[in-house]
């Protein structure tokens, strides 16, 4: 018999909502939390790379966190906070801070970006993690941003690490390291997709859920179409995958998260849809694009049969 893994379903990893002059609101995160878990979001993560936590203060980025928390103990969910730098003495001391705060269920943590330092000594950076930082891990296993390719057995390895409790699988492809960790996932160990242009086939091939931008967008149709999956209604799933598919398409057709922030505020749920340096704000040709697949009446085109 085989364990459930602790996370499943679908997480939001948050936009955070600024005003025109880039001050961080408040008040609209507090909304776009409650929303997102109202809607049916397992669960939230607080300070990805679509909250842009980079150009983030350290006071910012305690505010974003204590609002997700709330939001999370409102609603009974799990919180995942971003953990990102390549020194791991830094990543632990950043991980003990927040398993002293309590907030957290589980810190999504990348490889170390940038220095590429190989598979053996990713391993022994995560297994330092988890025995000296105090809080489960996910690991990002996004190579085309961090530069460093995880092999299926790796994988397995680091979900065989006790504090390790699953992936965000983001390497741009479903290949054959894919179908490996899919078809022999460690115990308890979650593969969350992290790509939502092929979120619905991940779900197909087994995944138990996905972290996925653009659920800011849509949040109860991502939701469904993770439950779809989980009960075999492949019909259903597969037409919704499809059409969710095309929004992420047009979500991230400028970097990451432009066009969401452009899209929220085009609907009214943000103050502006401005980003901070280095990123540019999305086009009007690429929002007006996307907020059009974002409306509800194009789900249920969608899923009409033929």
């Amino acid at each position: 018999m085989t364990s459930e893994p602790i996370l499943t379903g679908l997480y939001v990893p948050l936009i955070t909502p600024f005003t025109d002059d880039l001050r961080l609101d408040r008040g609209a995160l507090v909304r776009l939390a409650d929303d997102a878990l109202a809607a049916g979001a397992s669960g939230l993560v607080a300070l990805g790379t679509t909250a842009e936590s980079a150009t983030l203060t350290p006071e910012e980025r305690r505010t974003v966190v204590r609002v997700c928390a709330a939001a999370c103990r409102e609603h009974g969910a799990p919180l995942v906070i971003g953990v990102g730098t390549n020194d791991t003495a830094s990543a632990i001391a950043s991980l003990r801070e927040l398993a002293a705060d309590g907030d957290a269920a589980a810190a999504l943590v990348p490889a170390p970006p940038y220095i590429r330092p190989g598979e053996a000594a990713t391993l022994a950076h995560f297994t330092a993690l988890a025995e000296q930082g105090g809080l489960p891990l996910v690991v990002y296993d996004i190579p085309a941003r961090t530069g460093q390719p995880l092999s299926a057995g790796t994988l397995a390895a680091l979900g065989r690490l006790p504090e390790v409790v699953g992936v965000k699988h983001a390497t741009g492809a479903i290949d054959a390291t894919t179908i490996e960790l899919l078809d022999h996932p460690p115990q308890g160990f979650a593969v969350l997709g992290g790509d939502d242009i092929v979120l619905s086939p991940l779900l197909a091939a087994g995944a138990h859920g996905g972290i996925t931008a653009s659920a800011n967008i849509r949040t109860a149709d991502f939701a469904e179409l993770a439950a779809l999956w989980r009960r075999g209604d492949a019909g259903p799933a597969r037409r919704l995958g499809a059409d969710l598919a095309r929004l992420a398409a047009a979500l991230f057709a400028e970097p990451n998260p432009t066009v969401i922030k452009g899209v929220l505020h085009a609907q009214g749920r943000i103050p502006s849809p401005a980003v901070r340096m280095p990123l540019l704000a999305a086009s009007a040709a690429s929002v007006d694009r996307a907020a059009h697949l974002a409306d509800t009446s194009a789900r249920h085109e969608a899923l009409t049969p033929c």
